[in-house]
């Protein structure tokens, strides 16, 4: 061994020991039982296990579950058997060991985590839709049995993201996709806010880079007017509350540039125009812990002797706590300055539930440290609906994964049984999701409600406090159009559970009259021969198609026998088929002549490296109507069923689902335009009517910016106008130069662009 690697493995063994003996030290000052023996003994496993791999950032490949461990630690506040999960949760998948060499050595509990880790390992997904709705099944799955495996998972992924520097620009879009459409809900939903907001903040670091360093510097170039309204308006609320001998302390929250940037993006709002960046934290200690809802209370009313409180903005999660465990009391007050502020109350306890969730829980309890107790009911509560989703799932990976989300993102509404029992149920429920949410028997012959004893349709949207009565009828089934107004995760899965049985009859009659139709022309039946017509039809597959022959929708006739036979000629019994297409019978579209050809992504394409979009390649792209693209746009690209290559916004919902689901069709796109090209963009504007308004905005935009007017549409009423205008523009640049200009217009209230 030379000179060199001597002192590179002197180096690595400083920053492995470095790492690891600052996770013991802050092992060793939390409040869990120091078993430090066994983490040292997983430690020194793991060390072994990985000696001589290395990371993509150059590092060995240790340091990552130490830091994965360090996370669980210090953030989350697990206990030893979580760090020792951590340590070892690459030792399984990566290496020779297998879970019963982890169980022999370590014990069940520690091998059962590490287990449930590996099966859910390689990001939640494998290589194809299928695969990674599977694996994200045996996700919930595996964390129904024990919580601490979707902690650590969590902690695994807030690692690679903020290491994700060193991942091609293709992998990191499909990471922070991921981690945006599964893991910060996941995290959110287990009220781990903190890591909730950092996992946000990176995904939006990379996927929208200029944009987050703009909200990051205007952020810094306001924090000292900040600073100075926090202080004028905590001066007198600090006098009030040590008159009154409370141990407290006041805190200041700021937006994250992520939750800043949703709301522009949302309201369609300037950085400017958002008045809620500050808020302002008060987190005390009560005298007697069974004081705190009493003391949140007192706190309150001191504080709005001093301020004048919004009567519409009063939220107690005192004494109906999210179903992450959130606790707290928000009250939003008037400031000296005209500033409405939002004032979270909360005691020590329920800060440090905020912030790290369940996990905090368990520091509250008797019993081992770091043991999952059985008493989180809303936590339990949640469980018990993702494994029913989960014993039916939809068979297709996007519509699973979107029926997970329902649940994961949920905010919640109280209802009353007609007994005076509170439910918890989603934000936008109807009646019909409140009778599945009891019992899918219930929900199956559901024919009403009477909601506050007022009878009212299965549709009806519920409220916080209505009290329901759900009305049954024998004679009553599951009808498709249901489908379209619930919105709950648990009653979408048995309504298309159930319509899932009712229609494998109605598909058995299809693939019946087609293989009837098929034999009577003659045509070979095959599998291409169905997927064909589904095409021709627009079915979204095979098994659809059948259902709409099964139930009449489709019928078959002249023209999906042109359409077979135009484009295969299979031959039949009789051999003048093979004449038929040049007979007339083949319809099939031949393309026009000046039609450009689209780009086929070829077998040995190189992913990593990034499609430059420019003048004379563009139409070679398919443009996506869900997010209108056009230069400027932080875009994507991604290889269809056809190996074409779709265009989308980074931020696109349909991009969102692409990345979570079919990462590794993923590909990094760049423009390279040259304001030679027009694309459409549409801006809306509204403000107070006026003469010469129309003139006005006219001349700013067709002789002053020099930009052709598509269509212009206003309508006034009262004397307030709303306006859409329809403009040929290079790029986006454009589009906010020209929005900046018209904010100049007299009496031009909002000016947004409509995506």
């Amino acid at each position: 061994m030379d000179e060199e690697q001597r002192m590179q493995e002197a180096a690595d063994d400083k920053l492995i020991n470095d790492a690891f003996q600052r996770l013991l030290d802050n092992y060793l000052s939390s409040r869990h039982r120091k078993k430090v023996d066994i983490i040292t003994k997983a430690f020194n496993f793991a060390r072994q296990a990985h000696r001589g791999v290395r990371r993509l950032s150059g590092e060995p490949y240790i340091m990552h579950p130490i830091a994965v461990a360090q996370i669980a630690c210090e953030e989350v506040g697990l206990g030893s058997t979580s760090i020792c999960a951590a340590l070892l949760h690459d030792v399984v998948e990566d290496t020779d060991y297998t879970t019963e060499d982890i169980e022999n050595i370590f014990g069940p509990k520690i091998a059962q985590i590490v287990d449930g880790l590996t099966k859910i390992s390689g990001g939640i997904f494998g290589e194809q839709a299928s695969a990674q709705a599977e694996n994200f099944k045996k996700l919930l799955l595996t964390m129904s049995d024990d919580i601490r495996v979707i902690l650590i998972k969590i902690c695994d992924r807030l690692h690679n993201m903020r290491t994700l520097e060193s991942q091609p620009a293709n992998k990191q879009y499909k990471i922070a996709g991921e981690t945006l459409y599964i893991y910060a809900p996941l995290a959110n939903r287990l009220g781990l806010n903190k890591i909730k907001s950092e996992l946000e903040n990176l995904s939006f670091q990379y996927e929208h880079p200029e944009e987050y360093a703009s909200i990051k510097a205007k952020l810094a170039n306001t924090e000292e007017s900040r600073h100075e309204l926090f202080d004028q308006f905590t001066a007198p609320i600090e006098e009030a509350l040590n008159q009154m001998g409370i141990k407290y302390q006041i805190k200041e929250r700021v937006k994250t540039p992520y939750s800043i940037w949703s709301k522009m993006q949302n309201k369609h709002v300037t950085f400017d125009e958002i008045y809620d960046i500050l808020a302002v934290r008060i987190i005390f200690t009560p005298a007697k812990r069974e004081e705190e809802v009493n003391e949140c209370f007192n706190i309150y009313v001191a504080i709005s002797k001093i301020y004048k409180s919004h009567p519409d903005r009063l939220r107690d999660w005192l004494n109906h706590p999210k179903a992450n465990g959130y606790q707290a009391l928000h009250v939003t007050l008037m400031s000296k300055q005209g500033r409405w502020i939002e004032v979270q109350i909360r005691s020590d306890r329920m800060d440090e539930i905020a912030e790290q969730g369940f996990a905090a829980h368990w520091k509250y309890k008797e019993g081992e440290e770091g043991e999952y107790t059985e008493d989180e009911s809303e936590l339990n509560e949640w469980l018990r609906t993702i494994k029913e989703i989960l014993d039916d799932p939809q068979p297709d990976a996007m519509d699973f994964l979107d029926a997970i989300k329902l649940n994961l993102f949920a905010s919640e509404i109280f209802i009353f049984t007609p007994k005076g029992e509170i439910k918890t149920m989603p934000n936008g429920c109807t009646a019909l999701d409140f009778a599945f949410s009891i019992h899918t028997f219930l929900g199956s012959h559901c024919i009403g409600a009477k909601v506050n004893h007022k009878l009212v349709p299965l549709s009806h949207k519920l409220q916080s406090g209505d009290q329901v009565e759900i009305l049954t009828s024998k004679s009553q089934h599951v009808q498709p159009s249901w489908i379209n107004f619930v919105s709950t995760a648990k009653a979408k899965g048995k309504i298309q559970a159930i319509l899932r049985r009712n229609n494998r009859e109605l598909q058995k009659q299809g693939e019946e009259i087609l293989s009837d139709f098929l034999t009577k022309n003659n045509i070979e039946e095959t599998l291409s021969v169905a997927t064909q017509l589904a095409e021709f039809h627009e079915s979204r597959n095979r098994e659809d198609f059948f259902l709409a022959l099964g139930n009449k929708t489709i019928l078959l006739g002249e023209k999906d026998i042109d359409e077979l036979l135009g484009k295969n000629a299979k031959t039949g019994k009789s051999g003048w088929r093979k004449l038929m297409p040049f007979l007339g019978r083949n319809k099939e579209k031949k393309p026009a002549e000046n039609q450009p050809e689209l780009f086929t992504v070829p077998e040995k394409f190189n992913r990593k490296k990034p499609i430059y979009i420019n003048d004379d390649n563009i139409t070679q792209y398919k443009f996506k109507h869900c997010c209108h693209p056009i230069p400027g746009d932080d875009i994507l690209g991604f290889i269809d069923g056809k190996h074409q290559i779709e265009i989308h916004k980074r931020d696109c919902p349909v991009a969102a689902k692409l990345k979570a689901s079919f990462g590794n069709r993923i590909l990094d796109a760049k423009w390279d335009m040259h304001k030679k090209l027009f694309f459409d963009a549409t801006i809306r504007l509204q403000g107070i009517d006026r003469v010469g308004m129309l003139l006005d905005l006219s001349r700013i935009i067709s002789m002053q910016m020099n930009v052709n007017i598509h269509k212009l549409t206003i309508d006034s009423e009262d004397g307030v106008f709303d306006g859409i205008i329809e403009l040929r523009v290079h790029d986006r640049e454009d589009v906010k130069e020209i929005i900046a200009q018209l904010k100049s217009v007299d009496g031009l209230q909002d000016v947004s662009q409509i995506l």
